[in-house]
């Protein structure tokens, strides 16, 4: 990678820390929210062997705009036009109700870009691996099994874009409680 790639995916890495520093994940542990776009950028990277810096770029940013008071033009002005659109496309509008962004997540699914599919694919397989492994303490089993089940539906409408993520996706969908 060359240095001003590297130095893309560093700044991606930090603002998404300063912007996440006080957020903590669901789990019983009550993880710093960043191990999440981290753990992205790692199954992008190391498991599916894509060094893009965009990509991790954008896998380190993808929770910006819709857990954070991040916007679009803010992205824009820092990181540029090309990795701020695929953050957008990534992001759920939060003013919805959950039901209404989760079924709009399967129906958006088959639209996304490459990059996108992606980075999406990679949320997904972080986000079944983790409810397998150190799930929210309140969650039912049932509410879990509903999880798996959503994000596979996400998953199966997207274009195809990397068979290494598509058969780890698969590998943590078996995970499935």
């Amino acid at each position: 990678m060359k240095k001003d790639d590297m130095l893309i995916v560093i700044k991606a890495l930090d603002f998404s820390a300063q912007k996440h520093r006080k957020q903590r994940r669901k789990d019983s542990e009550g993880s710093p929210y960043i191990n999440h776009p981290i753990a992205l950028m790692r199954v992008i990277a190391e498991e599916a062997g894509l060094t893009d810096p965009n990509l991790l770029a954008v896998a380190a940013l993808h929770d910006t705009i819709e857990d954070t008071a991040t916007t679009l033009e803010e992205l824009e002005q820092v990181f540029g036009p090309e990795i701020a659109n695929m953050v957008f496309e990534l992001s759920d509008n939060k003013s919805l109700p959950k039901a209404e962004r989760k079924k709009r997540q399967i129906d958006y699914a088959s639209k996304i870009s490459q990059g996108g599919a992606i980075v999406l694919l990679a949320d997904k397989i972080c986000n079944l691996r983790d409810l397998a492994q150190v799930p929210p303490v309140d969650w039912s089993l049932q509410r879990k099994r509903d999880f798996f089940d959503w994000a596979k539906q996400v998953v199966d409408n997207l274009p195809s874009s990397n068979e290494k993520l598509e058969t780890l996706f698969e590998d943590a969908y078996a995970l499935r409680p």
